[in-house]
């Protein structure tokens, strides 16, 4: 039986993962960049740029969105630590996609490289 784990090392065998030296180059070349962490994680801060599609979401997402349902679109992807984007890259390829790029060590790494990230203002109630 294979795990979680074993299912990312599987994934990540046969991705495209960009460095984070190189994931600002990637991100700048993209059509566009996908955050697939849950909502809060998104709330609390995403890389520039980035929209929001929830990992169980992507795929009826990508295949219901006309806007994104090219097979050469540039995505690049990340979650958390890389481990949902590897899955999601594999996903995204396995459909058909062909420029598909999961950011390796994911948002942890890049904020912990002091890269840029927003962070939405929160709404105030008068």
């Amino acid at each position: 039986m294979k795990t979680a784990h074993d299912l990312v090392v599987q994934a990540k065998g046969v991705i495209a993962e960009v460095g984070l030296a190189d994931a600002p180059e990637a991100i700048q070349q993209a059509d566009v960049i996908i955050d697939v962490r849950e909502a809060d994680e998104y709330a609390n801060g995403h890389i520039p740029g980035a929209i929001h599609i929830p990992r169980g979401l992507l795929e009826f997402k990508l295949d219901n969105d006309p806007s994104l349902s090219a097979r050469d679109l540039k995505i690049v992807l990340y979650c958390k630590t890389s481990g949902r984007a590897a899955l999601a890259a594999k996903s995204l390829k396995d459909m058909g996609y062909l420029h598909v790029q999961s950011i390796s060590g994911g948002f942890d790494a890049w904020l912990s490289n002091g890269n840029d990230i927003v962070k939405p203002e929160s709404i105030k109630f008068e």
